[in-house]
């Protein structure tokens, strides 16, 4: 009878335990599965010249970001200025991947906010988002000049991880 107890009991406090241990990790940090292989290929037309497209291929031999970003995303707003800031000091070329956005709303709100980006290009369905395991606008990846995924930011890129994280990075893969 008390066998009949024990075994929910166990259950109960082993999810506990899983429960406690994710509480402590920081959801920005969900490792990605990414680092350190190439990055997945794809083609889409830019946002502004839906009659050129772009794949990361074209970005080999240079240190880039491929910054996903949407006119519906709040946390964009955020991170926008920071960008910004990035594209007037020519600190690296940023790519914007427009996900799942309408193209209108995409370009008028670039026109509103300014634009970071060499260019963007258009991912309305979201494949290339899935491809690369996004969760959500706004993620940024570093991409090296052999195409291999380096780093992945999960949420808006602050003054703070830009200086501890991306900067550091950028020099090393620059050097």
């Amino acid at each position: 009878m008390k066998l009949k107890y024990l075994v929910p009991l166990a259950i109960f406090a082993i999810l506990c335990v899983f429960l406690a241990v994710g509480l402590t990790r920081d959801p920005r940090q969900v490792p990605s599965p990414f680092i350190g292989k190439p990055a997945p290929a794809f083609t889409l037309a830019k946002l502004h010249e839906p009659q050129a497209s772009f794949g990361p291929e074209q970005m080999r031999g240079k240190v880039w970001l491929l910054n996903v970003w949407a006119s519906w995303c709040v946390s964009c707003r955020i991170e926008h200025p920071v960008l910004n800031d990035m594209n007037r000091k020519g600190i690296v070329p940023i790519v914007g991947l427009n996900y799942k956005d309408a193209r209108a709303d995409a370009t008028k709100w670039l026109q509103q906010h300014g634009d970071p980006y060499q260019f963007s290009v258009w991912d309305i369905d979201g494949k290339v988002g899935i491809d690369y395991g996004v969760y959500g606008a706004p993620e940024t990846f570093v991409i090296d000049k052999q195409g291999i995924i380096r780093y992945k930011q999960i949420g808006p890129i602050t003054p703070e991880a830009l200086e501890k994280t991306i900067l550091p990075l950028l020099a090393k893969l620059n050097a």
